[in-house]
């Protein structure tokens, strides 16, 4: 098994590589597909996260209202602190059970926004960053995501810099082209991830 963590500035394209590594074979382990699961209507975390953030963060149906969370989180690093204390564990625990279930040979993708901010490097075999211009992020959060340019440039200032994700990454995936030119990229990785999981698959046997 070859564990890898996926990571890139919010805008930069990240959820764009990971759908084209899992077309190559890839086994995606969402970090934010888990953490909307860990804090689902009925579940540990969501108590946990209306007991820090009070009942305003819920929806008219018991669900969490994210967008009003992200707007209260995004504006203040103490309470993203509060929040990431919450769910990270959470997050960390259901990931931690997918890998196990994963094939003993395969290539699992670990799609980890905050790999950066959070020091998680070193849980992974090697580390992928999808950068791309900070002009790049700003346009697509406003054009794409529909965010207000000054919500977009507040989530963006929440989490690392380019310059610190390029430092911990292995490979570096630059995405200030088109779609065509990204999958390419994508397939050159590709190539490379399935050749360092058959080594360390091999390694495993003859131990």
């Amino acid at each position: 098994m070859l564990k890898v963590g996926l990571t890139g500035g919010i805008g930069a394209g990240k959820s764009e590589v990971s759908r084209l590594l899992v077309e190559c074979g890839a086994v995606l382990i969402d970090a934010d597909r888990i953490a909307r699961e860990v804090v689902a209507p009925g579940t540990p975390g969501l108590t946990a996260v209306v007991d820090a953030f009070g009942e305003d963060v819920l929806t008219a149906d018991g669900s969490l209202d994210r967008p009003g969370l992200g707007a209260i989180v995004f504006a203040d690093p103490q309470q993203l602190a509060v929040l990431n204390r919450i769910v990270h564990p959470l997050v960390g625990a259901r990931s931690r059970e997918l890998e196990t279930a994963a094939p003993e040979d395969a290539v699992v993708v670990h799609d980890v926004p905050l790999l950066t901010e959070n020091g998680l490097a070193t849980l992974y075999d090697l580390v992928i960053v999808v950068d791309a211009a900070t002009e790049t992020q700003l346009d697509r959060l406003v054009r794409l995501r529909g965010m207000t340019e000054d919500d977009a440039r507040a989530r963006m200032a929440a989490q690392a810099t380019r310059e610190q994700r390029r430092k911990i990454a292995d490979i570096v995936i630059d995405n200030d082209v088109p779609l065509p030119e990204l999958e390419r990229r994508v397939k050159d990785v590709w190539a490379e991830l399935t050749r360092r999981a058959r080594r360390s698959t091999e390694e495993g046997r003859s131990e």
